[in-house]
């Protein structure tokens, strides 16, 4: 197997293209020689100018389902029974994914209510398996 150069740009750019079109926002490596870390950074989504918003709030509900940042052994954050439906913030951190010794943390991601979980405690994962749903709050 051959060693990355994260020194090339183009090895950069490759890495950065995969972690967007992951919807990853970081990654940090850190190797005797080198330590490199990324983060990508979303879009702002675009304002809404405000002649073309409705002149009433409307309660529309959707749901968020919080997906699997990496592939693993998925690892509930609680450790009593959790009653669902359980208000969560943004940066909640809801689960985790277990890859060896290392716990990579799952965040909520959104606010909302965390209704449910699809994966059992301590079970293989792979990278964007649905793990939570959380109800998004009007």
């Amino acid at each position: 197997m051959s060693r990355l150069d994260f020194t090339d740009p183009a090895t950069l750019a490759a890495l950065t293209d995969m972690l967007t079109a992951s919807g990853v926002d970081g990654l940090e490596i850190a190797t005797p020689d080198v330590q490199v870390k990324l983060v990508v950074s979303a879009p702002r989504a675009a304002a809404i100018p405000a002649s073309t918003s409705p002149a009433r709030p409307t309660a529309i509900v959707s749901n968020f389902t919080v997906k699997a940042p990496i592939a693993g052994h998925f690892r509930v954050a609680s450790h009593g029974e959790v009653t669902y439906p359980l208000p969560v913030a943004v940066d909640t951190v809801i689960g985790f994914i277990g890859v060896g010794h290392v716990l990579v943390p799952v965040p909520a991601g959104r606010a909302g209510l965390l209704t449910g979980r699809f994966s059992e405690h301590g079970k293989l994962v792979g990278f964007g398996d649905p793990l939570f749903e959380i109800e998004l709050q009007p």
